[in-house]
């Protein structure tokens, strides 16, 4: 049967694969996306699929559309992009996704949940499991995304409760990919577009702190099987690849699939960064019968591919 099915923050980097995806599987797919962080270009060669529609429209405000399933992607991911108006991020998080769950409630909707590996905060649990709470500063210059997407998680579950709601709530660690924002402030991003140009590689703190980088065809399969799974299934379902790399070997790496001249150079490492980043995915192994299939290499390689076309 086909399925029509929203999308939230369709036209960034993880919504706008997701559309590909599931037009691909046959579904009519409704973007939804605000463009603050996302892009009219990601999705441009999609517009012409007659199973596809756009609508420029910020979740904050409400929003009334009939759909079979809803997968909840908006908000800026970035520390740069959510941090430039924490208040608007909140918001996102929170009201917006009341308007998306109110939406569920009404045509008795499977919704989705993007919560994020960022709830687990500079974790003293490694690697983190579902049922770490976390260890957060909920004052800091990183809380309005960490904390936002905690409360999402809430608001997911009460829902759940008191309207018998069908959701599925899941944690997504480091991903990257083509399509990635040159803007975003993102590591992999980062080391990339600063090797194509033989730039110096900035390396926050002494690049000891670690991060598992998931490619996005995998965290999209993740994604759909979880949508996909039992209604008992609701997650938190942590999503990520939990092969551990320094960023500092992540730097190495770029700079010899780049054959750059680049050298590293050494920064003050942010207020609230986490030192250590790696996913027990047993869960979504169990439940979902999904791992991630993609080496870092060959997922760096495609990634470059794409940057070399953008910026270069």
């Amino acid at each position: 049967m086909k399925k029509r099915i929203l999308i939230t923050g369709g036209a960034g980097f993880l919504g706008s694969h997701l559309c590909e995806r599931l037009l691909k599987e046959g579904n009519e797919v409704i973007c939804v996306d605000n463009l603050l962080t996302g892009s009219k270009e990601n999705i441009r060669y999609l517009l012409e699929n007659r199973d596809f529609k756009f609508i420029e429209h910020d979740i904050i405000a409400p929003l009334d559309i009939e759909v079979h399933e809803i997968y909840n992607l908006a908000c800026p991911a970035s520390p740069v992009h959510y941090q430039r108006d924490p208040i608007h991020t909140i918001k996102t998080n929170i009201i917006g996704s009341m308007n998306m769950l109110e939406i569920a409630k009404k045509y008795k909707a499977k919704i989705l949940q993007a919560s994020t590996s960022e709830i687990y905060g500079d974790p003293h649990m490694h690697p983190q499991s579902e049922e770490y709470r976390g260890n957060v500063n909920s004052i800091g210059p990183r809380a309005c995304y960490d904390e936002g997407k905690r409360c999402s998680e809430t608001l997911f579950f009460d829902y759940h409760r008191k309207y018998d709601l069908n959701i599925k709530v899941v944690r997504i660690f480091n991903t990257y990919g083509p399509r990635m924002s040159p803007r975003d402030g993102r590591v992999v991003s980062n080391f990339i577009i600063q090797a194509l140009r033989n730039k110096d590689i900035t390396v926050y703190g002494d690049g000891r702190q670690t991060r598992s980088f998931c490619y996005v065809k995998d965290l999209i399969s993740g994604l759909i099987k979880m949508m996909e799974s039992k209604n008992d299934i609701l997650g938190p379902m942590n999503l990520g690849n939990p092969e551990e790399y320094s960023v500092l070997q992540l730097a190495n790496k770029i700079i010899c699939l780049t054959k750059s001249n680049s050298k590293i150079v050494y920064k003050p490492l942010p207020q609230d960064d986490p030192v250590r980043r790696k996913p027990d995915i047993k869960k979504a192994k169990d439940k979902l019968n999904w791992t991630p299939e993609t080496k870092l290499d060959d997922g760096l390689k495609n990634t470059i591919e794409y940057f070399k076309k953008i910026i270069l």
